[in-house]
């Protein structure tokens, strides 16, 4: 068959598919006026913790940096929740973490408890049966944003290509709100691996615990992706009732080897709580997330709005930025504003994975194309090295840790002149910038600024990660005073790979 009776082939499928989709375009919501939070449990220990000095426009934060930290706080939430849990992720994994979670939210909604959860489809993995049990549950609903009308096998990719501009428009965000009163936003999603529970790999990662003015924020971005055209009710997408519902119920808290019991049962899911208040931070906050539906989503070459305050941010830095991204990709236009920076005089510094921390040798590939240019323009590059000691800080559990487990590098965080801190879904590369939904959490404080600067210098620090130059406009790794032609740790194979999708135009889709 030739090339031309392949490809016609291909573009009947794809029609044939396309026309055979049950999905509506879009789903249309009932208005449903936002009601105010009724007092709670939570609501009186987060107003009982605010300073009288304060006025009410301010927030207190607390970083998450290990996997116990983010599943604790989340499991006490659930545990002490009375009225509302509104939960939006772009990965929920049917793993450990994942089932236990969901164990607890079920749990919650028995009691009375109205959950609400907003999965991106992408990584649904056909789990429709299992979702569409769990919405049956009274006080349960469910939705997924811009779902595939064809749910599995090949077709579902073939009708990926027949409606590429929309399908391939993905929500990124992540947020979880308790009773209008607690929020957590930030990187992680949910899964042993963003909790350090992975026996394959764990994630350096980070997200925020919040409460004060800017969760009515939080509570405002769920909305309107909730209500949004794009938002489809689980059952629209044909499950049907799954014994895996009566296994959720069995599931047991997960366990950690050196840390405490997870927070179990209301009161000590409170006390965990309270305790947690002391260590909060007041400060000035601010929350934006990207619109639900594109005005237009054909267009791909503009900037979405939480890209757009990012490089606000940069411009009005005077002194130093430093981020830390799973996955970094400038391209042209994102390389002429870094040259401005660097040529101003401001340190631009960014750590990343390396191909050997990477879990996705695809999405290194476009970093690696474009990683001489940004060290030509002035960034100061940084790899997070799989055998990090970071990984043992974090889990505690040498097991959780290279060579035995792989690590790598989850967190989206960027500190502007050691005064503004953010913390979100942001991944610095392309798909975030022009194609993803995504959201930020903008914190205005020195002391969080500062702390979280001090903690990413420390992971690019030549125990934690290769520092990278240019020698002779080739790209050099550097640790103490041993240096690396090619990428450290990996072999061959690997490096090739890399340099062959590098050929592709997948750069904006990694």
């Amino acid at each position: 068959m030739s090339v031309f009776h392949r490809i016609s082939v291909t573009m009947l499928l794809v029609t044939i598919i396309s026309g055979c989709a049950s999905l509506p375009e879009g789903i249309k919501h009932p208005n449903e006026p936002v009601a105010a939070q009724p007092r709670s449990t939570l609501s009186e220990l987060t107003n009982s913790y605010r300073p009288e000095q304060l006025t009410k426009d301010t927030s207190a934060v607390l970083l998450q940096d290990t996997g116990w930290d983010a599943l604790a706080q989340r499991l006490a939430l659930i545990e002490t929740a009375e009225h509302s849990i509104d939960i939006q992720y772009y990965i929920w994994n049917s793993d450990t973490s994942g089932h236990y979670l969901a164990n607890r939210l079920i749990a919650a909604a028995d009691r009375g408890v109205k959950v609400r959860v907003m999965l991106d489809d992408i990584n649904l993995n056909e789990r429709e049966d299992l979702l569409s049990s769990i919405d049956s549950h009274p006080q349960i609903e469910i939705r997924i944003y811009n779902p595939v009308p064809t749910r599995s096998g090949a077709a579902k990719w073939l009708n990926v290509l027949g409606d590429f501009s929309r399908l391939n428009r993905r929500m990124h965000n992540k947020s979880f709100t308790v009773d209008g009163a607690l929020s957590i936003v930030g990187g992680r999603n949910i899964g042993d691996e963003y909790f350090d529970l992975s026996d394959e790999i764990n994630f350096r990662d980070r997200d925020v615990l919040v409460m004060g003015s800017v969760v009515t924020d939080i509570q405002a971005s769920f909305g309107g992706y909730w209500n949004s055209q794009w938002s489809y009710p689980v059952n629209l997408l044909g499950g049907k009732s799954s014994p895996e519902l009566q296994v959720l119920a069995e599931k047991p808290a997960p366990q950690y080897k050196h840390y405490p019991t997870l927070p179990e049962g209301n009161k000590k899911a409170y006390q965990f709580l309270k305790d947690l208040m002391y260590e909060m931070t007041w400060v000035q906050a601010r929350f934006i997330s990207d619109r639900p539906v594109p005005i237009d989503e054909n267009n791909t070459n503009e900037p979405k709005a939480t890209a757009r305050l990012l490089a606000e941010l940069a411009h009005q830095s005077e002194q130093e930025i430093i981020l830390e991204s799973a996955y970094l990709v400038f391209d042209d236009r994102q390389l002429a504003d870094l040259q401005k920076l660097t040529d101003n005089g401001i340190q631009v510094k960014a750590l990343t994975n390396s191909m050997a921390s990477n879990d996705l040798v695809t999405n290194h590939s476009g970093y690696a194309g474009r990683r001489r240019d940004m060290l030509d323009h002035g960034m100061q590059l940084f790899e997070l090295k799989p055998d990090t000691s970071l990984c043992e800080l974090s889990t505690k559990d040498l097991s959780k840790c290279a060579p035995t487990t792989a690590y790598g590098l989850h967190a989206k965080s960027i500190v502007f002149d050691r005064q503004i801190a953010v913390i979100g879904s942001f991944n610095f590369n392309l798909r975030s910038t022009y194609l993803n939904t995504e959201s930020l959490l903008i914190i205005e404080s020195d002391t969080v600024a500062q702390s979280l600067a001090d903690d990413m210098a420390l992971a690019m620090n030549e125990d934690n990660s290769w520092r990278l130059s240019l020698l002779e406009g080739e790209v050099r790794w550097y640790s103490g005073e041993k240096v690396w032609e090619s990428e450290p740790k990996t072999e061959l194979s690997e490096r090739l790979k890399s340099r062959l999708l590098q050929l592709l135009p997948i750069e904006k889709y990694l």
